[in-house]
């Protein structure tokens, strides 16, 4: 019963950090419009959540960001040996963003950011080959970030603020690749847990030694969830000594969301912008993963993550009074390694393009837009490490994955 209760949760906290490792950028449509770099530009509150010391040099006193988006995503799975293919067919996701600040003075400034940095919905079909690792994952994470930041010098200010990360996860998958109870149904595991809390903090630098030069520092700190009162319930699972009983237990466990180091520039001439970011995620934090149960017993789990980079480049060019049009393309690195690869949440190494507008409706107001195609390169992987109840070593499930995703978004700046 432990040994299956075990795997029930580690595919729940690896779908989770699955979830980290995918994660969509979509913090603000302006700044998703130049391929999300950010660190060093700032057009309007969003500032406060690519670089925290930003929100010192927006002009007006008060600002305030909000917007979402629409995740249209869709993976196959082909595997050629056994004539064994599947696609998903999952909801549309909907991340979010509010962000406001308030200038106290020329050299102190104070914010509020809401955000969305993590989460997934997948759901493949009903009992396709890989069922045994997951049918349907829905996961979702606010942060909630209050921030101060301050003039230095002329040339210098520096930002800083706490996080408060809220979770939730929803997740089943069948249990064994052909368990089933006496009707013959399939043995099947749901795990559940909300309100899942995780602590942080942010920090950056700016430096503009003049109006068309801007370096930009941002680190994001190591945020540990802790989930203690979720719930794992078992259905469809034969009478037997062998298999757990029907019912729910409870679990704890923790999962690393890694810190983050971002470094950028931007140069304005005139009328037309440039940007570059540079994001390391030290994914590498995440060695293993400790589990421990209600009945006391522990498990511990390596998982061998690799840090992972993303290279961002943005364009932005005031084509007139009312109407702003930018540009981007980023490279996001996958910190998974060969044998880690499982269907929860399947990405590899990926390439986004972006595009994007504003149109300024008033000298207060302007309307956001922006457009994500985000295209993952074709990979032919395994997932090593799954045990069917009963057995002694573990097997492999791997085949071909093609995954995509288009992502339009729409939002709102207001200033005064």
């Amino acid at each position: 019963m432990n040994k299956l209760k075990a795997l029930a949760v580690l595919l729940l906290i690896s779908t989770m950090a699955y979830a980290g490792g995918y994660r969509v950028s979509t913090q603000s449509n302006r700044q998703l419009a130049m391929g999300h770099t950010g660190v060093a530009v700032v057009n309007n509150a969003d500032i406060l959540f690519f670089n925290p010391a930003g929100i010192v040099h927006l002009e007006n006193k008060l600002n305030f960001s909000a917007g979402g988006f629409g995740v249209f995503s869709d993976v196959s799975y082909q595997n050629a040996e056994f004539g064994t293919t599947a696609e998903t067919d999952s909801p549309v996701g909907t991340p979010f963003y509010a962000y406001g600040s308030y200038k106290i003075n020329e050299k102190l400034a104070v914010g509020l950011g809401i955000y969305t940095p993590f989460g997934s919905t997948v759901s493949w079909e009903p009992n396709w080959a890989g069922s045994h690792l997951v049918n349907e994952i829905e996961l979702s994470a606010i942060f909630i970030q209050p921030t101060v930041a301050y003039q230095l010098f002329d040339s210098v200010s520096i930002g800083a603020g706490p996080i408060i990360a809220i979770g939730g996860v929803s997740f089943n998958r069948n249990a064994g690749r052909s368990l089933t109870n006496e009707n013959g149904e399939r043995s099947n595991v749901a795990i559940e847990d909300t309100g899942v809390l995780g602590y942080g903090w942010t920090a950056g630098l700016m430096f503009t030694p003049n109006d068309r030069f801007t370096l930009g520092f941002n680190y994001r700190s190591l945020i540990n969830i802790d989930s203690t009162d979720g719930t794992a319930s078992f259905t469809n699972f034969p009478v037997s000594s062998l298999t757990p009983a029907n019912g729910e237990t409870g679990f704890e466990a923790t999962l690393p969301l890694p810190a983050e180091l971002t470094v950028g520039v931007s140069y304005k001439w005139d009328k037309l912008l440039l940007a570059f970011d540079y994001n390391r995620a030290m994914w590498s934090e995440y060695e293993s993963l400790d589990l421990v149960f209600d009945n006391g017993t522990t498990s511990i789990n390596p998982r061998n993550y690799k840090d992972a980079s993303t290279w961002r480049l943005g364009a932005q060019y005031e084509a007139n009074d009312k109407l702003t049009i930018r540009a981007g393309w980023y490279f996001d690195e996958s910190p998974v390694q060969s044998g880690y690869f499982a269907p929860e949440t399947p990405r590899n190494d990926s390439q986004g393009y972006t595009f994007g507008l504003s149109y300024q409706v008033n000298s207060k107001l302007a309307i956001d837009a922006s457009f994500l195609y985000l295209r993952f390169k074709e990979v032919n992987e395994s997932y090593d490490f799954f045990t069917d109840p009963g057995a002694s070593t573990a097997s492999s499930f791997g085949g071909t994955y093609k995954s995509q995703a288009l992502i339009p978004g729409i939002g709102v700046t207001y200033s005064m």
